[in-house]
Formats: structure tokens, C-alpha cells, sequence
């Protein structure tokens, strides 16, 4: 098992709202396992996100959608904490929960999206995140990191990684990239698609952006099909 107490290897951490769950997010967690080196992804959706907008449907939904995702696949495990918490969604007490468990020495990869990361001093105690996890941030082929604020652009002066091997050096504090294959999906196109009247319009409209099992989901609970919410991006808070 990619978790097992046994493993050295880094482990991922994906957080997001999975507003719903889709072949991009998918193709991130697979190709950082890949380009990364690392044992596994442990997706965790966000409960009650305070620094985007509300997910358009409800937390356990999300969840449920994330399970059916990646049923049957051994890289991915679910972590439904902060779901089941109630509370308010930040990284950093996540962060803290799961050093905790895996202990003082286990390479922890925080993934995120390029626009996520240039975000990151508006996070809640964003600094603390360097000493409970590396960040990995994906770009697409050819593409740098620019155009960071100012705080951001100082701490990746002396954090940047140069090989992911480096991250099994220590288990937290570096800042890596890796090229994600471009993959034209957004949740707020899936929203927009299934906002569309009828179940066979909807699932021709969506089919190639999300497992079926997620789609089927998405129509016995009649989720999505009123009105669309500006996107959410992954993380953030």
C-alpha cells in the first residue's frame, strides 16, 4: 500500500473541492506520481472552503464523487476529515493532522496549480507550510514560474528543488516543479455542460471530461442541473 508505515517513498497530499471530480485532476495526481516519484496520492476535498467561492454542491457529494474517481485504483486513497470535521477547510491544520500520523521523517508533497501557488501568501499561515510539507507545483511544458508577489518569489529563491530525488533529502520545505500534459478541462465547463436539460444531453456533453461513474452519480442525485458557479480552484486555503 503507497501509505504503509513501511514506505519512505514521498507521498502526494491533493486537496481541493472536486467541485465535481475530473479527468484533469486526475491526470495531475497520476503524472506526479510518475514525474515525482512519489508512492501515492492522498486526495482530501475540502469541507467548507473559506478562501474561494461555495462548492456548488454539497461536501458529502463531492466526497462520494472523489471515491467513485478512484475506486480500484492502488495509488489513491481518500482522506475525508475535513468533510466529516464540519469546521472551516486550511491547509496547514491538515498539514499538521497528517505529520502527525505519518511522523517527523515521511516526504509529504503538497500538489498544487501553478495559479493556486501564486496565490499562496493569501493563505491562512502560509509560511508554516514549508516546515510541514515540500510544494509541488505543476506548469504546463515549457512554461516557468513568473510573476510571483514578492514574499512568494523570496521564499522559492532558496526552496527551489532541482530533482525530485531531492525530495526524499528531508521531509518538508522545498519547492519543485513538474510539466503537467495539458488536458482542456475545467469544472466550470463540466457545471455549464450538466446545467443542460436532459440526461442524454448532459452525459454526450461531459463523457470524455469525467469517469462515468461520476457522471451516473452526478444524474441519480439530479446534482448540477439548475444554475453554474464561477470555478474553484485546487486549494487554497
Amino acid at each position: 500500500m503507497p501509505e504503509s508505515a513501511g514506505n519512505d517513498a514521498p507521498l502526494g497530499i491533493f486537496g481541493g473541492t472536486f467541485d465535481p471530480v475530473h479527468f484533469g485532476h486526475l491526470r495531475l495526481a497520476g503524472e506526479a506520481i510518475a514525474q515525482l516519484g512519489l508512492s501515492g496520492v492522498r486526495w482530501i476535498p475540502a469541507g467548507q472552503p473559506r478562501h474561494r467561492e461555495p462548492p456548488r454542491v454539497a461536501a458529502v457529494d463531492r466526497l462520494q464523487m472523489v471515491r467513485l474517481a478512484l475506486a480500484g485504483d492502488p495509488r489513491f486513497s481518500v482522506d475525508a476529515a475535513e468533510v466529516e470535521s464540519g469546521e472551516a477547510s486550511y491547509t496547514v491544520p491538515t498539514l499538521e493532522r497528517l505529520r502527525a500520523e505519518f511522523g517527523p521523517r515521511r516526504s509529504l508533497v503538497l500538489l498544487l496549480g501553478a495559479d493556486a501557488y501564486a496565490g499562496l501568501p493569501t493563505w491562512h499561515r502560509w509560511r508554516e507550510l514549508f516546515s510541514l510539507a515540500h510544494i509541488a507545483v505543476t506548469l504546463r511544458p515549457g512554461h516557468a514560474l513568473a510573476g510571483l508577489p514578492s514574499a512568494l518569489a523570496a521564499e522559492q529563491g532558496h526552496r527551489l528543488l532541482s530533482t525530485p530525488s531531492m525530495l526524499l533529502q528531508t521531509p518538508a520545505g522545498g519547492i519543485i516543479t513538474f510539466a503537467m500534459t495539458p488536458l482542456d478541462v475545467s469544472a466550470t465547463q463540466i457545471r455549464t455542460a450538466l446545467a443542460a436539460a436532459g440526461r442524454t444531453a448532459r452525459t454526450a456533453r461531459v463523457s470524455h471530461l469525467l469517469p462515468q461513474a461520476v457522471i451516473d452519480y452526478i444524474d441519480d442525485r439530479h446534482l448540477y442541473q439548475n444554475t453554474t458557479t464561477p470555478a474553484c480552484s485546487n486549494d487554497g486555503s
